[in-house]
């Protein structure tokens, strides 16, 4: 298993990228001070439950994000309702929603 870190400047503050990988698999999550954007793999469902602002990026097996480079070359595809208070909309560019989370 090997751990990554980037960290992405918005104008509202910078937000913070963790890719943890092992062979064949990613997990990756930017995370701001209000919420955070992930792959597939995280239930965003579950986070509003402890209310906390979560989306889902765009990934699919045959288009992963597979880094953290080409995380902000992606869309928002579900938010929560927590997520949607910020402003977090299905089809938004990742990057703009990295400034809602910051």
């Amino acid at each position: 298993m090997e751990i990554y870190k980037k960290t992405f400047q918005t104008p509202n503050g910078s937000v913070e990228g963790v890719q943890t990988k092992w062979v064949g698999f990613n997990i990756l999550l930017v995370t701001g001070s209000k919420g955070f954007l992930a792959c597939p793999a995280i239930d965003v469902d579950a986070c509003q439950g402890y209310g906390v602002a979560a989306a889902i990026v765009e990934s699919t097996p045959d288009n992963p994000i597979a880094t953290l480079e080409r995380f902000p070359n992606r869309k928002v595809t579900k938010a929560n309702e927590k997520a949607k208070a910020l402003g977090i909309k299905e089809g938004m560019d990742v990057v703009d929603a990295f400034e809602l989370v910051a």
